[in-house]
């Protein structure tokens, strides 16, 4: 006799960043006991696909056009409290931890920091299906769930996938000559090209080698393979001239540290 097959989860994507949903569909598409229903790029076309298909699980972008994230998930908790509708697992993605604590006292199953691995995309998914499975059961307090979810996800970086001109390029990233950002994005140099990556630059300090990346000031980061010399200017900083002929100033410390190393 055939055991009967358990019902799939169904599952949302709210996300405005096209690589990003992308990543996300492709992984939910790999978990047997998930099905993807619909993706959206806004806040205001995920509440309402969220109203009319009711799904069991969503990964939603904290930054979206329309509406925030948190205003979508504020405004399942009124229709919930109201009775029309239970609201979903919600397991937030976004490139900075600064709204965690808020994600968490609306009851955010989970909080994935960009860019996250899919091994950790695995373990936020098991968490929300645990958390879903326990009725009755406390919610973990605000202090608990930030110090486990909120915490970057610092397992080592070996590929980016990085859009440009509609199209995706994988780049290993030893390949990576530097990254340096402004305000908004990061521009990754690789190969004679730059890619601009909407996410900062903090995002990629804990998951690049130490022994070989390193960090010159709070914008720019770049890879000691790919450094021809370093001179010290009239301040003693050291002047990081890069194989591409872009120069950076190193700051202070890191120029003393550099030259405490030198043999």
């Amino acid at each position: 006799m055939n055991a009967t097959a358990m019902p799939r989860i169904r599952t949302l994507i709210a996300e405005d960043e096209p690589l990003a949903s992308e990543s996300l569909a492709d992984w939910v598409a790999q978990l047997p006991q998930l099905e993807l229903v619909a993706s959206c790029a806004d806040g205001l076309s995920a509440l309402e696909q969220i109203r009319s298909l009711r799904p069991e699980l969503v990964f939603m972008d904290i930054n979206m056009p329309g509406l925030t994230g948190l205003q979508v998930l504020r405004a399942l908790a009124e229709d919930g409290a109201k009775g029309e509708g239970a609201v979903p697992r919600v397991i937030f993605t976004t490139a900075y931890n600064e709204h965690a604590i808020t994600a968490f006292e609306l009851h955010a199953a989970d909080y994935l920091l960009k860019p996250f691995s899919q091994e950790r995309f695995n373990e936020a998914v098991q968490h929300a299906l645990q958390r879903s499975g326990s009725e009755g059961s406390a919610q973990p307090s605000s202090t608990q769930a930030l110090e486990a979810a909120a915490k970057p996800d610092t397992s080592p970086m070996t590929r980016l996938l990085v859009r440009d001109q509609g199209k995706i390029f994988p780049i290993q990233v030893d390949t990576v000559e530097y990254l340096r950002s402004d305000i908004k994005y990061t521009a990754v140099a690789s190969g004679g090209r730059q890619y601009l990556v909407n996410l900062p630059i903090t995002a990629f300090e804990q998951r690049l080698d130490p022994g070989r990346f390193i960090k010159l000031q709070r914008s720019c980061i770049v890879n000691l393979d790919f450094v021809v010399s370093m001179t010290p200017d009239e301040n003693s900083q050291l002047i990081v001239q890069m194989q591409d002929g872009t120069r950076f100033t190193a700051n202070r410390d890191v120029s003393k540290k550099l030259r405490e190393q030198s043999i």
